[in-house]
Formats: C-alpha cells, structure tokens, sequence
C-alpha cells in the first residue's frame, strides 16, 4: 500500500493512503471483503475523475487493513473514449443474477461536460476486482440506448433477483417559468441534458429528478422503462435530490440515499417499494459538519462541495462512506467513512465527521499522526466549492512532493481532531512558515515562532481519558503549515 502510514492497527478518516483519492464511493461485501468502488481524481487535480477505476478493498473483520486491487478499469476501453469524453465518473458494480460482476458507469468531459448526455455504460469481470471488460449500454430491446431522462450517477442494485439501475440528476432549482421565459438559459440546459425544451419544460415527465430502470438478465435490455421514484418537483424542506443515487435495503425497507441540493450533505429517505412512496427521512451526514450542534451554512467547519457514497452493514455496525474535499477545490476528494446508527423505527440520526472514522473505537493518544486527519478545518469564513478551484488563500489540505499537509493557516484558525483516548504528558505539533503568533492546543497557548523546517512545539497535556478532541486555535500573522500533531 503506497503512501505513509502513521499508526499501525488503526484507521482514520480519510481512511486508505494520503495520496489516494477514491470519492463517490460505493461499498459492496463480496465474499469476505468490502470492496470500494468509486470514481479516481488526482491529487492536486484540474478537473474531476481524471484517473482510471482503482479498487480497494478490506477484510470484513479488520477495516484498517485497506489494500489495493489495482486498476480494474480504464476509459480508454471505452469504445467512445476521445478527447470530449475521456473521463469515467461515480460507478458502481452489482453482482448478476449468473454469478458475474458489472461495472456501470458513464463517461464525461472536462468540469462534467458531456457527463449529461450520454448512455449509461457496462463493463463485465468474473471477480470482484478483477479487470473488467467493456460489455455494451443499457439499451431497449431494439438496440437503440436507454437514454431517458438524465443518465448520471448510476447505481446498480440486485433487487432479490430483479436488476435496477438508479440514476438522474436534478441540475436546476429554476421553475419550468423561469426557464421557458429565459432562451439563453433554457439553450444552456438543453445542451448540456442533450435534451429538447420538450422534454426539460415538461410538468408531467420532466427530465430532472431520482429515476429507476429495469434490467433483463443480460445486465443491459430494458425490461421495464425507466420512471421517475421520487416526482421531480418534490418539496424536502430544502434537501431535495440533486445526484449521487444509492439504494439499500434494510429488512423490508428500501433506503434511498443521495446528496442534496444543499451539494455537501449525503441523505435518506424510506419506503415499502422500490419505486415509488418515498418519504423523506433526513441527513445522514455532510462535509462541512452542517447541521450538528446547531451548525449552519454560514459556520460550516471544512471547505465543503460534492458530496457521494452510500450506507452498508459491517459485522453488525452500520457505517456512512462519503468523501471530503482537498487542494481547495472540487476535484482532490478522499474517501472518509463514520459509524451511523439506525433505530428500531429505522430512522438515521445525523452523524459528526470524525478524524477516527471506521476504527474500532477512539484513537489512541501516542505516537505521530498526520495532521491531515483533522475533521475540522476552519477560519470561520470557510467556502462552498462545487466544481471549482478558489485562488484565494485559506486553510486547506495540500501536499507538495511526498509531504501532505494543512497549508495556509493564516489569522484565526481551527483545527481540530476527534476524538483520542488515553493519557500522555504532552500534546505537540509539527509546523514550518514564515507566519508568527501563537496557537492554543487544547486551551493552552505556546508561542509560534517563523521557521523554514519543520518544528515541533508541545504543551503538557491537559485533557486525558477515555474520549477527548484535540483543538487547535491559531492566531497568526502570515502563514503556517501543519504537518503533524503528536503525544508524547
């Protein structure tokens, strides 16, 4: 496993190398391991996807032992890979009705141009994650591609035996008004849906919104349309479906999950049918740590974007897998994961980010980590970032050569890690820059002094036991970077 690994026998959030970026990730057990699937971006990236579909996968029993499986597969096996269309965006694979594994994904262009208009696409291997083969589109029995409503975003779910491709996309909050009387914009989404005025105009069967299809046993005809599960024009009390389909079943409940429009939050909502009936039940979790505690979008504690994963049942412990963002853009985002619970009369409650993630249990207070594991990043004026690089200056994840770090501390900064448990003498950090100023960890104030190396600074550990955070409150005048925080 390729990059630096700070603590053995425990996990953090993001959980596989700090130069790994795994978003939209999908978690499937198959066999003994849970496998993740997931588009690939680039560390430090331009635009998003740029990488071929790797795998990594766990045993069931231990979800710090993360390995990786390799390239599965590559766009340009992708009979329609050119130039305009040369990146795979968020996949998913199910497992046949023959035994075999599929991998339905589609293909996009630079910043999501393209990913709009085109079919969603199949790929075949015999395991898990192996190296998959292009198979064909989903397509109606007369060869023609399924292309209704908006092809985005699939997710594939073997249904006890009946196979259903989630999808769609809900691109705009603007009313069939607003567009019909506005030519530029509607030609805009027109161009970018591939779709007639018809079709995005309509108020019975618009092409917006969280649809189902399907599938024959070939993992590619049409069996029944597609219909919309959710209608279009729903009111969720602003956490409407905007992408990112996952369905689940938990007993006798189907679990739909997706992000919002909100763009940053990962949500549910429940019914008896596959379908149709849907009841919106709430949020599950977002990367700005919005909602917890009375947290608006106004104090959100991370720069926060894109959002996309799913729900699944571990040895008995449920768990939400999502991504955060990195590089201060959209398109650097690491595979994050939280336990969840779901109660007896199966609702979620919103979970916090943690830096412990899918440890078993708090982390331990010895040692070094890096202090990219911060689950809270803030200068309490922190940005929402869809789909784009900022190119002004605050406190990021950011690497340069092999080194990763929190860059651009700079003023009044929050770092924070949750939680530890034990009970060291003191609790250090590492920084290097040619800002000055102080820093409280955990209350405690030491001086920060300009340096060009690294540099470790400590003060005697006040909090112990068996839960605790560590905080870091920065004053500085020009700019830090952190690297690591440690228990001595």
């Amino acid at each position: 496993m390729k990059g630096k690994k700070y603590m053995k026998k425990q996990v953090y959030n993001p959980y596989l190398p700090l130069d790994e970026y795994i978003p939209d990730g999908e978690p499937h057990i198959f066999g003994d391991r849970v496998y993740l699937y997931g588009s690939h971006d680039f560390e430090g990236g331009r635009t998003f996807c740029m990488g071929d579909y790797t795998v990594y996968s766990a045993p069931v029993g231990d979800l710090s032992d993360w390995r990786c499986d390799g390239v599965i597969y590559s766009a340009k096996q992708d009979p329609e890979y050119c130039e305009e269309l040369q990146y795979m965006y968020a996949p998913d694979v199910v497992q046949g009705n023959d035994g075999r594994y599929y991998l339905y994904y589609c293909l996009s262009g630079d910043f999501g141009v393209g990913g709009y208009c085109g079919a969603i696409k199949v790929a075949v291997c015999d395991t898990p994650a192996g190296k998959y083969e292009y198979l064909g589109y989903v397509r109606y029995p007369d060869g023609t591609p399924m292309k209704k409503y908006v092809c985005f975003d699939p997710c594939a779910f073997n249904d006890n035996g009946t196979i259903r491709i989630y999808y769609g996309t809900q691109y705009m909050n603007e009313s069939n008004d607003i567009l019909a009387n506005d030519e530029k914009k509607l030609a805009e989404v027109m161009k970018r849906f591939g779709k007639t005025a018809e079709e995005i105009l309509s108020t019975e069967d618009n092409v917006n919104g969280a649809c189902m299809v399907v599938l024959e046993d070939d993992m590619l005809t049409v069996k029944e349309d597609a219909k919309h599960i959710i209608p279009y024009d729903v009111d969720f009390g602003g956490h409407e479906f905007f992408e990112a389909s996952s369905m689940r079943k938990v007993g006798d409940k189907y679990y739909f999950v997706y992000s919002s429009q909100k763009n940053h939050e990962l949500c549910y909502c429940t019914s008896s049918y596959p379908d149709k009936d849907f009841v919106y039940g709430g949020t599950i979790v977002s990367n700005g740590d919005v909602g917890v505690n009375g947290i608006d979008d106004n104090h959100r504690m991370n720069m926060t974007g894109t959002t996309h994963g799913s729900i699944i049942e571990i040895n008995g412990q449920w768990y939400v897998f999502y991504h955060r963002l990195t590089h201060k853009s959209d398109y650097s985002r690491q595979a994050c994961a939280e336990k969840i619970y779901i109660a007896d009369d199966g609702s979620i409650n919103q979970v916090e980010i943690t830096s412990c993630g899918l440890n078993d249990g708090v982390l331990k207070a010895e040692g070094r980590y890096s202090a990219v594991i911060a689950c809270h990043i803030t200068n309490g004026n922190m940005p929402h970032g869809s789909n784009r690089i900022f190119d002004f200056s605050f406190p990021n994840v950011n690497h340069r050569d092999n080194e990763r770090f929190i860059a651009e501390i700079s003023g009044e900064t929050l770092v924070r890690f949750r939680y530890f448990s034990g009970n060291p003498h003191r609790i250090g950090i590492s920084y290097r820059g040619a800002g000055k100023g102080t820093v409280k960890i955990n209350n405690q104030s030491v001086e920060i002094l300009p340096s060009e190396k690294w540099t470790d600074i400590s003060v005697t550990a006040s909090e112990k036991g068996s839960k605790f955070e560590v905080a870091l409150f920065f004053c500085i005048d020009g700019n830090i970077e952190l690297k690591e925080i440690f228990f001595e």
